[in-house]
């Protein structure tokens, strides 16, 4: 059986699986990123070492997930704009001295469940990633697409209010990324609450501020997702990202809400997710994606 490895390069740690291509897990192995131009490189590199040395050898293919646009060939990281100084364009393969496949680490997270996790029965499907912002993943026909400039799934920047003046980094006014973004708490919340844990906690609490501010983003994100299910149709939808630790203070009522918007002339609603693979999802999402590129 052929052997994997994906290695999930993020701004706080580098991670990285060996894995056979059923899904088996042979080695994790994590490794903090430094931002430094270089240093980071050098990390990569140590990790690729480290599963090389617990298989004895080369795997039969390696993958890397990165933030930013993957170019079209996905060899290199052809677009990331203050971030990871040097990443843009760098020859992974060159440097590596094998070939390595790289992709959006939203992309690679869709793939984790594609391949081993929630949306393994489906062939096309859609992911949402919800944690400090919002990104995502398209999967038609079994496959992953990335769209032109491989950009598809920026589900984020989709305006769910457009007389907000607050502009999302792609220049949307009243994006989903605003509603229910990690980073926007503070400022939705008049400053009351920092993060998404403390207002769910507080929601949880019975505080009526909390409740008010949770389940306008929580209303507010089935919208987007109703939305999404006119455009796409999907089979299903995966929720990955810190916000599903929430559980049912998530999905039951987004799941209300969802009764609400939902186009439903059958009387079958699309199954709502909740994503099977933890903080490795872009390193075992990557390594399947490079499985497909052999």
């Amino acid at each position: 059986m052929k052997k994997t490895i994906g290695i999930d390069l993020g701004g706080t740690y580098i991670k990285g699986v060996l894995m056979l291509e059923n899904g088996e897990i042979i080695e994790k192995h994590t490794i903090p990123t430094d931002e430094q131009e270089g240093n980071w490189k050098v990390a990569v590199k140590e990790m690729l070492q480290h599963l090389e040395n617990v298989n004895n050898g080369l795997a039969d293919s390696v993958g890397l997930s990165a933030p930013g646009l993957a170019n079209t060939e996905n060899t290199t990281i052809s677009y990331l704009p203050n971030r990871l100084d040097g990443l843009e364009n760098f020859d992974w393969s060159a440097y590596l001295e094998r070939k390595i496949i790289v992709v959006n680490d939203a992309h690679a997270a869709i793939m984790a469940e594609a391949k081993y996790g929630v949306l393994k029965p489906y062939k096309n499907a859609l992911m949402l990633t919800l944690g400090t912002g919002v990104g995502g993943g398209i999967l038609l026909n079994g496959e992953l697409y990335q769209g032109q400039f491989q950009r598809a799934g920026h589900f984020g920047h989709m305006a769910i209010n457009v007389g907000d003046d607050e502009l999302s980094i792609l220049g949307i006014p009243g994006s989903l990324e605003y509603a229910i973004g990690n980073y926007s708490v503070e400022r939705r919340s008049q400053g009351k609450y920092a993060s998404t844990r403390d207002l769910v906690r507080a929601y949880e609490s019975k505080d009526t501020f909390a409740t008010y501010i949770w389940l306008d983003s929580v209303r507010k994100l089935s919208i987007a997702i109703a939305s999404l299910i006119n455009t796409y149709s999907p089979e299903a939808i995966a929720v990955s990202g810190g916000i599903v630790l929430a559980g049912d203070s998530l999905f039951k009522p987004l799941q209300d809400f969802i009764e609400i918007y939902e186009f439903n002339p059958y009387k079958i609603s699309t199954p709502i997710l909740k994503s099977e693979f933890d903080d490795f999802a872009g390193a075992t999402g990557a390594a399947a994606f490079a499985l497909t590129k052999q």
